[in-house]
């Protein structure tokens, strides 16, 4: 079933010939083929993407098997993104890499079946963990119950819908729905897009729909409602809120750049080849989109990763040879808390607050949560000296005074 497919859909574009039911390699193939000189600025950028995505990949996954602080639920769908870039760098890449450097692919159409469908699965698997992964973030941080920092469950559970929703995804063009053959300048396999039948083009609709506008979409919603929390966190609070706001921003700014960046071209390209003219779109401008969907397994670990200042601290510890940072463990290691109350605003109307706090507890706890609420009510400035008043000098305490703990206050307003 393969081998018909594969050869139904390449016909005269194949990188390959047939000749008595045998494969035989020929030059060129897909729209066209690529000089030299383009062969060679392909298999450089193949080179460098092969050779630091699987670097980044490894590294993070050092950083993992090491420190039993990374070892949290959010990590390990962090961990699920790392070990499909890591399979791609070792299992494709170097194909499309040799084929680069020869102008030809080198491994016949069964090759290019394996190397298509492999790409599609581990792309499109690091494509829903990061919504999984953006959703998660979500739910955990809005959220009116306590955080269990020991619970898997969830997790694992986004792991394996990653997995076999990609599997569901690319598993039918093996079956006889679309197909896998030669793009671009025929070096890169991947899904038929140039076939322009009912079948090719109803699977190349809903993989765009569902593997790429779908994620996007998720990932748009779960960090816009972050965003809007911290907003409104930061016209209650203090400028240190604001700048984590700001932080927070240029994170969530980033993350969705990069995946349009990575994946826009790719599809877009996808499409145009699907519906336009069948000579629409060169060798160079196919292999471009190609490359850049591929520059996502460098990406990914840098943007989620190096960015979190957890496995940065780790990875700063792994080059000194050394144990991470204690506090860090002990930010790493305590359980986020959170209480739920409401307050009356100046309109007469109840505000639901919501203070999220980590760290252990502490004895002020309850002052800097009725300071927290104060800062609410338009109406009076909050009564900071009858609270100073009823706390012990310092100056008569014996020992250092502990570090205060950090709340995040979110107001909720329906």
């Amino acid at each position: 079933m393969i081998v018909s497919n594969v050869s139904l859909s390449c016909g005269v574009s194949c990188p390959w010939g047939v000749s008595d039911g045998k494969t035989v390699v020929t030059q060129g193939g897909g729209s066209g083929s690529l000089s030299p000189t383009g062969h060679l600025v392909v298999a450089v950028c193949l080179g460098f993407i092969g050779t630091f995505g699987f670097l980044n990949n490894l590294l993070v996954l050092t950083l993992f098997c090491r420190y039993h602080t990374l070892r949290s639920p959010i990590n390990v769908l962090l961990l699920s993104v790392c070990v499909s870039d890591l399979l791609v760098c070792v299992l494709g890449t170097p194909f499309s890499f040799a084929a680069a450097t020869q102008g030809r692919w080198l491994i016949g159409r069964a090759g290019c079946v394996w190397y298509g469908f492999i790409n599609s699965c581990l792309g499109i698997v690091s494509l829903i963990s990061l919504a999984v992964l953006s959703y998660e973030r979500c739910c955990t941080m809005l959220c009116r119950m306590q955080a269990d920092g020991t619970d898997f469950g969830t997790a694992v559970a986004g792991v394996c819908f990653s997995w076999v929703y990609a599997l569901a995804w690319t598993l039918p063009p093996l079956l006889g729905w679309s197909s896998y053959g030669p793009e671009g300048p025929g070096t890169t396999c991947s899904v038929d897009w140039r076939t322009q039948t009912p079948n090719n083009i109803s699977y190349i609709v809903c993989l765009f729909t569902f593997c790429l506008l779908l994620p996007f979409s998720v990932i748009m919603y779960s960090y816009g409602k972050l965003l809007s929390a911290i907003k409104q966190v930061s016209n209650v609070s203090t400028a240190v809120t604001r700048r984590r706001e700001q932080r927070v921003l240029v994170m969530v700014v980033t993350m969705v750049a990069c995946y349009l960046l990575c994946w826009l071209p790719y599809g877009v390209a996808a499409l145009l080849a699907t519906f336009g003219p069948h000579n629409l779109l060169t060798p160079e401008v196919t292999i471009v989109p190609s490359l850049l969907a591929k520059t996502s397994t460098v990406i990914n670990p840098v943007i989620y990763i190096y960015m979190n200042r957890q496995f940065y601290r780790c990875f700063k510890a792994l080059l000194r040879c050394s144990s991470p940072d204690r506090s860090s463990s002990l930010k790493a290691s305590s359980p986020a808390t959170k209480t739920l109350g409401t307050v009356r605003n100046g309109n007469g109307h109840d505000v639901p607050v919501v203070l999220a706090s980590v760290g252990p507890p502490t004895p002020t706890d309850s002052a800097n949560s009725s300071l927290a609420v104060a800062d609410d009510l338009p109406p009076s400035p909050p009564k900071i000296p009858p609270l100073v008043q009823t706390t012990p000098p310092l100056q008569t305490m014996p020992t250092a005074t502990p570090k205060p703990r950090l709340t995040l206050v979110a107001h909720y307003n329906g």
